[in-house]
């Protein structure tokens, strides 16, 4: 092979590469999301909506936005399956003393649900990430 050849072939390995990782991901939630790009526009529309939002808005007062969305981003890539790894602290520490009702936690979920609905997610997956955010309810309310 020509030294000409070698960067080329190496090109075409590294795209072969790249695209098996997508289709892997094809099946899973994080790609019925959208990948990182879906699940960025979801969390930047539930921040535009959580602004409205006069029922939650209180919880985030004191909140850093800007790592709030940082978190939330990787929260959300790892619990759907994403290759993403969430470097926070748990549920149950993040939300300990906060003092959410189910109230406020059903006013999130709503917001939650413009924001999918605001991104044109498919039903099955807003319905399967919804799921796997109730799970966590005891973690974050009521504490």
């Amino acid at each position: 092979m020509s030294a000409r050849g070698l960067p080329l072939l190496l090109a075409a390995v590294l795209l072969a590469a790249c695209a098996g990782s997508g289709a892997e991901r094809e099946g899973t939630l994080y790609g019925r999301l959208g990948g990182a790009a879906g699940i960025e526009a979801i969390v930047d529309r539930f921040l535009y909506h959580l602004a409205d939002n006069e029922r939650s808005l209180p919880l985030f007062r004191n909140t850093d936005i800007e790592r709030f969305r940082e978190k939330f981003i990787e929260h959300l890539c790892e619990l759907s399956d994403g290759p993403c790894a969430y470097s926070g602290d748990s549920m149950a520490a993040t939300h300990r003393g906060m003092d959410i009702t189910r109230a406020q936690f059903n006013s999130i979920v709503e917001t939650l649900q413009q924001a999918l609905a605001d991104t044109d997610t498919p039903v099955g997956a807003r319905n399967a990430l919804l799921e796997r955010l109730a799970a966590l309810y005891r973690e974050v309310a009521e504490q």
